[in-house]
């Protein structure tokens, strides 16, 4: 473990803006971050990783919202006509 305090968002984004960073980037990325902080791999700057939990609930709801529209025409095409 190195004694470096990572800061939750920026090891995700880099120089990105987070518009330009896909979702399931995001989300594989904080997957493995928060792993690494969790079994004490890592260490996390504390009061940022709370600030950017933002990033990781806009994958996470952009993707909810993806997986509802393709439910949503997957129920649609298998109605009777």
């Amino acid at each position: 473990m190195s004694d470096r305090e990572l800061n939750f968002a920026r090891e995700i984004l880099g120089s990105r803006s987070y518009r330009d960073v896909p979702d399931d980037e995001v989300l594989r990325e904080a997957e493995r971050l928060l792993g690494d902080w969790m079994s004490g791999e890592a260490r996390m700057e504390r009061p940022k990783l709370y600030d950017h939990y933002a990033l990781l609930l806009l994958a996470l709801t952009r993707q909810v919202r993806a997986l509802e529209s393709r439910v949503s025409e997957l129920e649609a095409a298998r109605e009777p006509q």
